[in-house]
C-alpha cells in the first residue's frame, strides 16, 4: 500500500467508503455482515488505514457495524465520519449526535470529522447559524475530534467561500473524476483547496460505478493496457493535490483489485498521451449522460415506493440501448408515473437533480 499525507497523518492512498456494503435484502440497513466484515478485515490487514462512514449510511447502521468489526485494528486505522448537517436544529444537536457516533464507533475520538454535504444553504443556515465551527473546534480541543473538514456538493463559487470562511479547516472531500472536471468543485476547486493548505479526499472516483461499467462507445476510447477502473483511479492518483481516493466497495473482488491498483499509485504516473485519451473519453461520455445520478441512494426510501436510482439507470440507458433501457424499467415495481412530486428526494440529492421534473420525462418515454 502506498501512503500520502492528510492533515498531517499518514493515510493509505485508497480509503474504504462504508456506504455500499452488500446487503441481505433491498433494505440498506440489512448489511450482509459476514461478507462485509471479511472485506473490512482484509483491507485493514493489508494496508488500508482510512475507513469513511457517516451518521446516515446504511440507514444509520454503518458506523455501529464498522465500529464493532474494526475494533481489534483501532490502534492502526483512522475513522472518518460526518455530521448530518441537515439534521442539526440547534447547537445541542451537534453534541448529541457526535456523542452518539463515538458510541457507535466504540472509540473515544474520531480521527477525521466532516460537516456532511455542505452547500451554500447549509453552510449559511446551519453551520454558521448554529456556530458549528466553534463546536468543531471545542470538540477538537476536548479530544473528541482530531481533524476537521467538510464534504461538498454545490458550485465552485460556494466551495471557495466555504474554504475562505474558516481558517480552521484542515481537509475537504469533493466529488471528482475524469468526467467531473467542471462539475461542483471541479479541477479549479481541487487546485484552490490545495493552494489554501487543505488536503483533499476524493469521493465518486468511479461516478457511482459508471466509470467501471462503461458503454461500448466510451470503453473503446481507452487503451486495454489497464482496466476502466484503473484508468479512472490513476487519473486521480496522478495529481499531487489528491491525498486519497474513497471507494465504496461492495464485494471482495473490488477490494482486492482496488488495493492492487493502489500499490502502483504515484504522482505523475500518467503521460500526456494518457491524459489526452481520458479527455477524449470524457467527450464521448458527456454526449450520452442524461442524469448525473451516482446511485448514492440519499433519495431513498421514496415515500411512494419508487426506486429512484434504478429509474434513472433505465433513463440513462436510453441514450445507448433502448432495449436494455426497457428491460431495466420493466424490473421496477413502480414506474416514474407514480411520482407524486413531493420533492422530499430533491431536498437531499447531492447532485441537485430536479427529480420530480425528470420523472415526468421518464414516464413519457416509457409510456
Amino acid at each position: 500500500m502506498k501512503y500520502r499525507t492528510l492533515a498531517g497523518e499518514r493515510v493509505s492512498v485508497l480509503g474504504f467508503g462504508c456506504m455500499r456494503f452488500p446487503t441481505t435484502s433491498k433494505n440498506a440497513a440489512d448489511i450482509d455482515k459476514e461478507k462485509s466484515a471479511e472485506m473490512l478485515r482484509y483491507a485493514a490487514e493489508n494496508g488500508v488505514n482510512y475507513f469513511d462512514s457517516a451518521y446516515v449510511y446504511h440507514e444509520e447502521m454503518s458506523e455501529s457495524f464498522i465500529g464493532e468489526v474494526l475494533k481489534p485494528y483501532r490502534d492502526k486505522i483512522y475513522f472518518a465520519t460526518k455530521c448530518p448537517t441537515w439534521r442539526v436544529k440547534s447547537e445541542d444537536d451537534f453534541d448529541h449526535m457526535l456523542d452518539e457516533q463515538l458510541e457507535r464507533l466504540q472509540t473515544d475520538h474520531i480521527d477525521f470529522y466532516l460537516m456532511h454535504a455542505l452547500s451554500k444553504d447549509r453552510f449559511t443556515n446551519i453551520v454558521e447559524k448554529f456556530n458549528l465551527i466553534d463546536k468543531l473546534n471545542k470538540a477538537k480541543a476536548d479530544g473528541k475530534i482530531r481533524h476537521i473538514g467538510f464534504s461538498f456538493h454545490d458550485d465552485l463559487e460556494t466551495f471557495k467561500k466555504i474554504i475562505d470562511a474558516n481558517p480552521a479547516w484542515e481537509f475537504c472531500q469533493i466529488q471528482y473524476n475524469y468526467i467531473n472536471l467542471n462539475y461542483q468543485a471541479g479541477t479549479e476547486g481541487l487546485e484552490y483547496a490545495h493552494k489554501k493548505g487543505l488536503d483533499v479526499v476524493i469521493m465518486e472516483p468511479l461516478l457511482g460505478g459508471k466509470l467501471a461499467n462503461l458503454s461500448p462507445q466510451v470503453a473503446e476510447t481507452l487503451s486495454d493496457e489497464k482496466s476502466s477502473v484503473e484508468w479512472a483511479m490513476d487519473f486521480l492518483w496522478n495529481r499531487e493535490e489528491v491525498s486519497l481516493i474513497l471507494s465504496g466497495m461492495g464485494a471482495m473482488d473490488q477490494v482486492r483489485s482496488n488495493m492492487e491498483y493502489a500499490d502502483k499509485a504515484e504522482v505523475g504516473m500518467l503521460s500526456s498521451e494518457n491524459l489526452d485519451m481520458l479527455a477524449h473519453a470524457k467527450e464521448v461520455f458527456d454526449k450520452m449522460a442524461l442524469v448525473p445520478c451516482t446511485k448514492c441512494a440519499y433519495c431513498m426510501p421514496c415515500p411512494f415506493g419508487l426506486d429512484i436510482p434504478k429509474t434513472f439507470e433505465a433513463y440513462n440507458a436510453t441514450a445507448l440501448d433502448m432495449g436494455k433501457a426497457k428491460a431495466i424499467y420493466a424490473e421496477l415495481e413502480k414506474g416514474a408515473d407514480q411520482c407524486k412530486k413531493c420533492k422530499k428526494c430533491e431536498s437531499v440529492c447531492p447532485q441537485s437533480i430536479r427529480i420530480s421534473s425528470v420523472m415526468t420525462k421518464i414516464a413519457e418515454i416509457f409510456k
